[in-house]
């Protein structure tokens, strides 16, 4: 059998031409090669539905089932591998079902496409790998409170349109990071929760001739509910993974600004911040060298994101309602910006954990003129009309005396200031979203692990 002999599951008889299929296929198998699992998780449930309306003896199922938990466990380990021949992940699963158990291996496909299985496997892959994206963006998260409590009052500048306006503390500044990722990750939840539909019935867009319980197979597969209309269940295809890395582009969007500040403040001219020596690397030429690289690259990474958000956006924008072949570019881009951004959590978090705050420099570059603002306030306190306070102090700039940065910061205690950061809030905020993310897990741990080995509450009963 030639690399490109293999059976078709839309076979009817006629040569195609080689060079015709290694375009349509491209580089899609290594994409298709990590939904091999939820491939067969999602054959498992709609194989049950199918004993549900009688079109599958409940002995058929359960061969299918434990064959299916048997591509699982080779997939997991590695040994479920596609090649061209397969043409997609469910060629290889339908075309080895029937290797290996005959005629029960033709009946799987019964009133589906692969253009809901393709559907309804992404949505199982996103949902699983998301968590560590998740747990990843946290542990930065976590790393940023821990300098926010550490520094919640230690003075540093402030800064607007990149010049020296107030002072502030290392907390504001930790603090800013870490409430804005936390706001990203309730952009993120709605992308997900949007992802969280059976598509399985859809078919080609179109639906079936048969009385497929979409809601029962939903059900089995642990989905929130059944993506009603079966044509806009494949008009979601792309859509919703690029909802997901939208919400992750402003995530990439934090870490970007985060690196530039970090990249900025360790500088000698600034040295507001030592940072191990860890995390740096070398010059091939220059022996002093202690480069921060990976901020460097992290900072530029935003780009690469928002590339492969255009990418997808572009690749869906125009194309008509119902399945279209260039759908399957979208997966690539989705599936890299979920691993550059667990990385790039990843790293952020061990270059915060990395940073020591140097007091000294920074309350030296607290320069007088930094407390203008304090002394308009303080003659606001005296009676003085704002406008007229602050036109006096612009006329004595060269005249104001030092102050004591920590009895100016002492003296800011209105939410969300170095004396009230309210990381209390932030804190339980973590510690939720840690407890959501284990016991979803969890969850669907036990949904794979039900349904593999037939135990998953509706399925049918196990063969006499």
């Amino acid at each position: 059998m030639s690399s490109l002999s293999a059976p078709k599951l839309w076979d009817k008889g006629y040569e195609v031409d080689p060079r015709i299929q290694r375009f349509e296929v491209g580089d899609d198998l290594t994409c298709d090669q990590k939904l091999a699992v939820y491939d067969a998780l999602g054959s498992v449930a709609h194989a049950a539905g199918l004993v549900k309306i009688g079109l599958l003896p409940v002995e058929t199922f359960h061969a299918l089932r434990k064959e299916l938990a048997n591509i699982v466990a080779l997939a997991k380990q590695g040994e479920f591998q596609m090649s061209l021949a397969d043409e997609d992940v469910h060629t290889k699963v339908e075309n080895w079902l029937t290797q290996q158990l005959g005629e029960p291996g033709k009946m799987i496909h019964t009133g589906r496409s692969r253009n809901d299985q393709v559907v309804v496997d992404l949505r199982l892959f996103t949902r699983e790998a998301v968590l560590p994206v998740y747990d990843a963006i946290l542990d930065a998260c976590d790393a940023l409170l821990a300098m926010a409590q550490q520094h919640a009052t230690t003075p540093m500048p402030g800064y607007t349109h990149m010049q020296r306006a107030m002072v502030t503390s290392v907390g504001v500044w930790a603090g800013a990071f870490l409430e804005s990722l936390l706001d990203d990750l309730t952009l993120l939840d709605a992308a997900v929760a949007l992802s969280d539909q059976s598509p399985l019935g859809s078919a080609a867009s179109y639906g079936v001739g048969l009385p497929l319980d979409r809601q029962y197979v939903s059900d089995l597969l642990g989905f929130a509910k059944v993506q009603n209309n079966v044509l806009y269940s494949q008009h979601g295809r792309g859509k919703f993974e690029l909802a997901i890395v939208q919400a992750l582009a402003q995530v990439m969007l934090d870490f970007s600004k985060l690196a530039q500040d970090i990249l900025l403040f360790t500088t000698s001219e600034f040295g507001f911040f030592d940072v191990d020596v860890s995390v740096t690397t070398g010059s091939s030429i220059m022996p002093q060298k202690k480069n921060l690289d990976t901020m460097e690259l992290l900072r530029g990474k935003v780009h690469v994101i928002a590339a492969m958000q255009q990418q997808m956006l572009t690749i869906l924008g125009g194309t008509p309602l119902g399945f279209n072949a260039e759908y399957q570019d979208t997966k690539r881009p989705f599936m890299e910006a979920l691993d550059l951004v667990e990385a790039s959590a990843v790293v952020a978090a061990l270059n915060v954990s990395k940073l020591t705050p140097n007091e000294e420099r920074m309350l030296a570059a607290c320069s007088p003129d930094l407390f203008a603002t304090d002394v308009a306030y303080d003659l606001v306190q005296k009676g003085v009309p704002f406008r007229d306070a602050y036109r006096q102090v612009a006329g004595m700039l060269d005249d104001l005396a030092e102050f004591d940065a920590h009895a100016v910061l002492a003296m800011r205690t209105h939410q969300g200031t170095s004396g009230d950061l309210r990381l209390d809030a932030s804190a339980g905020n973590i510690a939720a979203r840690r407890k959501q993310v284990a016991a979803r897990q969890a969850e669907l741990a036990e949904i794979e692990a039900g349904l593999l080995d037939g135990t998953a509450a509706g399925l049918p009963g196990k063969a006499g």
